[in-house]
């Protein structure tokens, strides 16, 4: 099972989420083709409710800190109950690393 696939996993266990986004970003960085170092992941669920930004991203690294703690490098967090998944109409598209460019592995 990929990594990506683990993470999908223990989210919708974990968190029930109305909606979910498991992006591999690993290709905008500078690693071997077809790693799963880099991740975002939209999550919006009604476990949020009433939770600081804070908690969200800690209730988060707590249920992935195995795959942290291995081969996942990076991981950008978009936490939202499903009122501001509505309200934000969206989570805005991720930069390019400035380390890539040009750059050959």
């Amino acid at each position: 099972m990929s990594v990506q696939d683990i993470i999908e996993q223990k989210v919708k266990q974990a968190l029930s989420p109305e909606h979910l986004e498991v992006i591999n970003e690993s290709y905008m960085h500078r690693v071997e083709p077809g790693s799963e170092t880099h991740f975002k992941l939209v999550v919006v669920s009604e476990a949020f409710e009433g939770q600081r930004l804070l908690a969200r991203h800690r209730t988060l690294n707590s249920l992935l800190a195995e795959e942290l703690a291995g081969g996942v490098h990076a991981l950008a967090l978009h936490t939202l109950t499903p009122a501001e998944w509505r309200e934000r109409g969206g989570v805005p598209a991720s930069p390019n690393c400035m380390g890539k460019a040009g750059v050959s592995v």
